[in-house]
């Protein structure tokens, strides 16, 4: 299946890692050997059964590890009558598949067309709007504005989609500083931005994301970066803390992993957006796959394939939860803070807490994690 295939490369890198691993092991038992002179491990107390633990773990990350299926479209237990699981062609029965096909015409025939056109007007909408707005000198009647017209027009884009979202505990919407939310695909913007005004932060797009961008970025202020330069990383240090010390402007949304995951899990938060101080609001994300699957594989789709995805799905229906700000504490570093936001974030949305960097989709491995599961691994055949 494509799961499998995806996930085999995937794995690769764990296989190597694995590797590693029983190299090192058999240098510590020629080591023993030598130093001992009758081959004897029992001294050393090594026992055959230590290794078992990681030949457990070798098996579990051929057969799904804990990473790379967190970069493919979530598993549904019951098919929702769309084409776009990971499982190949199976046939049931006549009646089901009938049913399929009425789904079918309706989707792509009567569904599709109406959103189309209703995506296309709302992104010439928001253009004109911004455009607008942009013109007028900035003062309250400016921030007034801009919040009514990017929430109307975020509005009418949402339909697009036939987005349904249920807001809970509004009383701790963001009203300024950071908010910071667990990472979907960029439709997540859309669904925050339906019920309050953010000014954005993110990775400068081409295309029709970059035809968004602009068109934000003519009136609030908004950061965009190159992911790959140094140098943007301190321009983005610098405009975010000068952002979030000014108490008028309004909140800025961070997404910290830094990567869209599938909605089963959260993944490490980067420290950055810890660092700068003031007040962090939490917001957890939680899409119903039921109805359509929001996942934005970057690897695999184009921004416009995504779309098309989109709006050929039933609807996109998605729980957003708003919980109480939190506040760094004395002596907490930005690390340990920016893991208890994701813990809180992850328990709220009903997601799985994972410590793995989500780059790991982009980059290999870091060295220092094999060493450092080496290190662990000698230490155990040493029997300290």
């Amino acid at each position: 299946s494509k799961s499998t295939e995806l996930g085999d490369s995937g794995n690769q890198h764990h296989h190597h890692h694995h590797h590693q691993l029983e190299d090192g092991e058999e240098g510590d038992r020629e080591g023993d050997a030598e130093s001992d002179g009758s081959g004897e491990h029992e001294g050393a107390g090594f026992k055959l059964s230590n290794c078992l633990d990681y030949v457990k773990s070798g098996m579990e990350a051929i057969i799904e590890d804990d990473v790379t299926s967190r970069f493919l479209a979530e598993e549904l237990k019951n098919w929702n009558l769309l084409t776009r699981t990971n499982r190949h062609y199976e046939f049931i029965s006549w009646r089901l598949t009938v049913i399929w096909m009425i789904g079918f015409l309706i989707r792509y025939f009567v569904l599709m067309p109406m959103r189309v056109l209703i995506c296309f007007i709302g992104v010439i909408w928001l253009t004109l709007c911004t455009a607008v707005v942009g013109c007028i000198p900035e003062g309250a009647i400016k921030r007034t504005m801009v919040r009514t017209v990017l929430i109307q027009c975020f509005g009418f884009l949402s339909s697009a989609l036939s987005s349904v979202v249920n807001y809970h505990n509004i009383e701790n919407r963001p009203l300024n500083g950071i908010c910071v939310a667990n990472h979907t695909s960029p439709i997540d913007v859309l669904m925050l931005m339906c019920d309050n005004c953010y000014s954005l932060i993110g990775q400068r797009h081409g295309g029709f994301l970059g035809v968004l961008q602009r068109a934000l970025a003519r009136a609030s202020p908004h950061i965009w970066f190159e992911r790959a330069e140094a140098k943007d990383r301190m321009f983005v240090a610098k405009r975010l803390k000068e952002h979030v010390s000014d108490p008028i402007n309004p909140p800025i949304l961070i997404f910290p992993e830094g990567t869209c995951i599938n909605n089963t899990s959260v993944m490490q938060f980067k420290k950055g957006s810890f660092e700068v101080g003031g007040v962090i609001y939490p917001v957890a994300i939680k899409y119903d796959p039921r109805f359509g699957d929001a996942f934005w594989n970057s690897s695999r789709y184009s921004m416009m394939q995504y779309l098309f995805l989109m709006m050929t799905s039933w609807a996109i229906v998605c729980d957003v939860w708003y919980l109480p700000p939190m506040y760094r504490e004395e002596g907490e570093s930005a690390i340990d803070f920016a893991n208890r936001v994701k813990s809180v974030i992850a328990k709220q949305g009903g997601l799985v807490d994972l410590v793995w960097d989500g780059q790991l989709k982009r980059m290999k491995p870091k060295k220092e994690w094999k060493e450092k599961q080496q290190e662990r691994f000698s230490k155990l055949l040493k029997g300290e």
